[in-house]
């Protein structure tokens, strides 16, 4: 995992995720642009950090006032992204890299999978995006179907 400083809100953020669903938070990303906020987890703890029936995303985006996005973190890049893209199914996610334009990742998807790895806007996509860039200084993620 790379070296990454957490702002002040960030450790508040991350505190509370803690707090609130019992689980270990390694990171997290303020989205304000989208009004949301992205908590990366350890492995295993997706589950417990979501809730039942979502009970911990619903409270947390209560006392936030934003929309909570939660991810499971994986030291491998290809698994990593994979989760990011979570609920789109991803065939498989290639990392190439160009002299000149830096890393990219390549996501093969199933056509129909292809809008909901977009999302809404970009939304999803621009969450894959941000934890690549995070993360593996991964400089582009492509959507590509099957």
């Amino acid at each position: 995992m790379p070296e990454i400083r957490f702002t002040k809100d960030e450790m508040q953020y991350i505190t509370l995720l803690e707090t609130v669903a019992q689980v270990e938070c390694q990171d997290c990303i303020i989205d304000s642009e989208r009004g949301r906020v992205i908590f990366i987890v350890k492995e295993g703890d997706v589950g417990k950090a979501i809730g039942k029936s979502g009970v911990n995303v619903k409270r947390l985006s209560q006392i936030l006032g934003k929309s909570i996005e939660i991810v499971e973190y994986s030291g491998d890049p290809v698994k990593l992204l994979m989760n990011a893209f979570t609920p789109a199914k991803v065939k498989e996610i290639r990392i190439i890299e160009r002299p000149s334009k830096g890393k990219i990742a390549i996501a093969i998807v199933e056509p129909r999978s292809k809008g909901l790895a977009i999302g809404r806007n970009g939304r999803n996509i621009d969450r894959v995006r941000k934890i690549a860039k995070r993360y593996f200084d991964i400089d582009h993620v492509v959507v590509r179907e099957a």
